[in-house]
Formats: structure tokens, C-alpha cells, sequence
């Protein structure tokens, strides 16, 4: 099991190093650019080329089943999920197969709404509940892919 953040603009780095450090995982930090985050040896930076959607390729090529994302990118939750990897927002909101299609359709749609003005800027500010339901989010993720990986052999 290994952890793929999606990093350029993942608020919780520093919170999936702290839990990754614990249960003596590696974890990916992919971006466009150097990412500064701690020297574990656990952390594999990976800098992708400019580009839309360079990061998300990465993750979702190298990402597989069992593994764990951390992304706010609704379309790389949903193409992690096909791979059999587990999903988190950096809010600790879980993307699950029974919640994807429903947050790509309300994507979809807030995205219509911006473009014809009907709203307009970013969802609410990061908290630090949100950190704290994230922490308690990945653990709970970590311990059922550990879980599901015991039964799997």
C-alpha cells in the first residue's frame, strides 16, 4: 500500500506525512513543481511537466488497487477509484464508487453555474476541522485497505 497525493494544491501534506511516517508508508508528492515538504525517506517527490492534467496522469498511472489518493480533483478521484484505490479529500470527504457520480454531476453543474454567473468564486475556506476529520479519515482508510489486504490473501 502506498500513498499518491495530488500536491500542488493539497492543504493536508504535512498531515498524510505524519500518518504515512506511522504505518511506515511511502508516499508519492506529485506536482508541477519541487514540493517542500519533509526529507522522510518515505516521501518520493515526483515533478511532472506543466501541463493540464500531467499530475493526475501520473497518479492514475502508477496508482493501483489497495493504494490510497489524496486529491480535491473530483475526475482523478473517480479514474483512482476504477483502479481499485482508495480516495480521500483533503477535507477527509471519502470518494466512494457509490458517491462519484454524484460529485462529478455536481461538478459538472457548478461549473455551468460559474460560466453563466449564476455563482461564483471557491467553496468555503479549509478549517481546522476539516484537517482533523482529515486525519481521522485517512487513518480509517489506511486500517480498511490494511484490513481488506489480510482477507485478500
Amino acid at each position: 500500500m502506498e500513498i499518491y497525493v495530488d500536491g500542488d494544491a493539497c492543504p493536508v501534506k504535512q498531515e498524510v506525512l505524519k500518518v504515512a511516517e506511522r504505518h511506515g508508508l511511502i508516499v508519492h508528492m506529485v506536482g508541477n513543481t519541487w514540493l517542500r515538504v519533509g526529507d522522510s525517506p518515505l516521501v518520493k517527490r515526483v515533478v511532472v511537466p506543466e501541463g493540464p492534467d500531467a499530475a493526475d496522469d501520473w497518479i492514475a498511472d502508477h496508482i493501483g488497487h489497495g493504494d490510497v489518493a489524496i486529491t480535491s480533483d473530483i475526475p482523478l478521484a473517480d479514474r483512482c477509484l476504477k483502479a481499485g484505490a482508495g480516495v480521500l479529500g483533503p477535507t477527509g470527504k471519502p470518494f466512494t464508487e457509490d458517491s462519484i457520480g454524484m460529485a462529478l454531476a455536481m461538478r459538472d453543474l457548478k461549473a455551468t453555474l460559474r460560466e453563466t454567473g449564476e455563482i461564483s468564486g471557491a467553496g468555503p475556506s479549509f478549517s481546522k476541522r476539516d484537517r482533523s476529520r482529515f486525519l481521522s479519515s485517512l487513518e480509517d482508510a489506511i486500517q480498511a485497505a490494511k484490513k481488506q489486504s489480510k482477507l485478500a490473501r
